[in-house]
């Protein structure tokens, strides 16, 4: 990287790191976190959050982890707002596996908004970080170069994107999507959403410049900033689905793992009563709307690769996601019968495997879908609100204390 930010290496790609910073993190879970968690003092500046987001995302760690590790330290009543934050994430995953449509929405939308705004000059310099505007135009560069934002800086930007300059929120999500590391179709889309007054319809989040003072520290004090949020209006959210059910694995069966980005801890997943004659390995491009974010998983699954085939004693082997037929030809001269692979979420993956799981058993392969106990647990209390979710936390927690 080059640039104010080259000097940081804020995310290295690697489980390991992410248990460290876990661990670093931990003691300042409770109290500490729930009183500066909003505050951006800056990339170069010790952050009150946990920074853990990219690692989640993939789930180099996993929610469970994450939450059983504060709890071994805090009680729950005194870090209940970084558990929350934690579930917050687990709440968007599940309230967007409830209401696919939503997210077929922002994509048909992205489709037919670009070109539209081809020659914007105010989307222009948006993207460029170029609108005058004090704070706005340091995010920018601090996510191109970085891959990332404070939470709270994300929200403001998207205020400020939509009531200020005006312009499409799934535009400037879009934006995001294509430079965060921890690019994630639930927790972006509808956090921007959101902010627009379209997630809690007619509830808007309104970025004013006192409050940016206030909580960078007196870093930006943007002025011109928009003094009023009417609500974005959008289709009605559809009514919630059930989730998907899967039938189990077969044991007698000669199994191979699928893993992909979604999921990259498959040891917290499959337990002793799955056997697998081979690993194949999906990462392509083709899965990232983003080169930061591709880089960064492809270093983390070199890193995993010797781990992988050292507990389960097979081979790994890279498959190419666009060759479809070679991959079931491939499989089929592996002598295998079965393909287990973990749930893929509302996304690029999910579309893949969702193509693949049918030639699979066209071919006479039997395709199996494994889902976690965690989101089995959470997401069907997605169907309304964060507040009635939250109230579930507690009593569902209690399930993986013991994980």
């Amino acid at each position: 990287m080059n640039g104010p930010f080259s000097s940081l290496m804020t995310f290295p790609p690697a489980r390991h790191s992410a248990l460290e910073r876990l661990a670093q993190f931990v003691s300042y879970a409770g109290a500490d976190y729930a009183a500066h968690r909003n505050s951006d003092f800056g990339p170069d500046r010790p952050y009150s959050v946990s920074r853990l987001s990219p690692y989640l995302r993939y789930r180099l760690i996993t929610e469970a982890e994450v939450v059983n590790a504060v709890l071994d330290q805090h009680s729950f009543r005194v870090a209940e707002k970084f558990i929350q934050e934690v579930l917050w994430r687990t709440y968007w995953k599940g309230w967007l596996e409830l209401r696919p449509e939503v997210w077929l929405r922002y994509e048909k939308d992205v489709v037919r908004l670009t070109p539209l705004y081809a020659h914007d000059k105010t989307l222009q310099a948006a993207l460029a970080g170029t609108t005058g505007l004090d704070g706005f135009d340091h995010w920018v560069r601090e996510l191109i170069e970085t891959g990332y934002l404070h939470n709270h800086a994300r929200m403001w930007f998207a205020s400020i994107w939509i009531f200020t300059l005006k312009l499409p929120w799934v535009l400037g999500a879009d934006f995001f999507l294509r430079h965060l590391l921890d690019a994630d179709p639930a927790s972006n889309t509808l956090s921007w959403r959101w902010v627009g007054g379209l997630q809690t319809q007619g509830k808007t989040y309104l970025a004013t410049k006192e409050n940016i003072a206030r909580f960078t520290g007196g870093r930006f004090a943007p002025e011109g900033l928009a003094l009023h949020a009417e609500p974005l209006v959008d289709l009605p959210i559809p009514d919630p689905m059930p989730l998907s059910t899967f039938k189990p694995h077969d044991p007698t069966l000669r199994s191979a793992l699928l893993l992909h980005p979604e999921d990259l801890h498959p040891e917290s997943l499959f337990d002793h009563s799955f056997r697998f004659e081979q690993i194949y390995l999906l990462n392509d491009p083709s899965f990232f709307w983003g080169q930061r974010a591709f880089d960064f998983v492809s270093s983390a699954t070199d890193e995993l690769i010797s781990g992988l085939e050292e507990k389960y004693r097979v081979s790994v082997k890279s498959i190419n996601a666009q060759d479809h037929v070679g991959v079931i030809d491939g499989v089929k001269q592996d002598n295998i019968e079965q393909i287990i692979t973990p749930y893929t979420t509302q996304g690029l993956v999910a579309s893949w495997i969702e193509k693949q799981r049918h030639q699979f058993e066209s071919a006479g392969l039997s395709f199996v879908i494994r889902r976690r106990a965690w989101d089995d647990a959470f997401w069907p209390h997605a169907t309304k609100g964060f507040f009635p979710f939250k109230e579930k936390i507690p009593k569902l927690l209690n399930r993986f204390r013991s994980s």
